[in-house]
């Protein structure tokens, strides 16, 4: 899944219904329909990718994108000089899979055996096994800032939260406004 940034008012917006598109200056195409985006909204899926002449957008275009006005919608494009304009047309594909995930926490053999796999496969394909100890840091310090967490452990942040990110596909973690905490999924896995 390709990543586009969408501000959480603008996913919130898509979310809704109140949001259709969104139009992003690329060099080259970034994103296919068909293809999906999570956010904090849920997933939102890319219905189409079209090449257009700024010029032809319209007060209609900018509201159904979130944008205030037509100026603002332009002023946002602009920042970006030499490249395309895209248009995507944009629908809610639904909620995030990983919040319905990170909710159970009646484990199964077979569910507490394939997360044992998964992490073992994790940890076999890095330099240094990290999945168990980043899940207890987590559980023992929620809230607390990914470059602090790192730091504790030696690590630069940006590999701790690619890290952390994975185990938030798992179901075994979510983030919060600041630092992250274990999911009841985790806490039934650590348990």
């Amino acid at each position: 899944m390709p990543h586009v940034l969408i501000p959480p008012a603008i996913a919130a917006g898509i979310a809704d219904g109140s949001v259709t598109l969104a139009f992003r200056r690329w060099d080259r195409p970034r994103m296919r329909p068909g293809s999906t985006q999570r956010t904090g909204a849920g997933v939102v899926r890319i219905d189409t990718v079209e090449e257009v002449d700024p010029g032809t957008l319209t007060e209609d275009d900018a509201a159904r994108a979130g944008a205030r006005s037509l100026a603002e919608l332009r002023r946002l494009l602009d920042r970006r000089d030499g490249a395309s304009v895209y248009r995507m047309e944009l629908s809610f594909a639904g909620a995030d899979p990983r919040v319905e995930l990170r909710e159970r926490a009646d484990l199964s053999d077979t569910d507490r055996h394939a997360i044992d796999a998964r992490l073992a496969r994790m940890d076999a394909a890095a330099a240094t096994p990290w999945t168990r100890e980043v899940l207890r840091l987590i559980a023992e310090r929620p809230g607390v800032r990914a470059p602090d967490l790192a730091a504790s452990l030696g690590r630069e942040t940006l590999p701790f939260k690619r890290d952390v990110r994975k185990l938030k596909e798992l179901g075994l973690t979510e983030s919060l406004a600041v630092g992250y905490r274990i999911s009841p999924r985790g806490r039934a896995y650590l348990g």
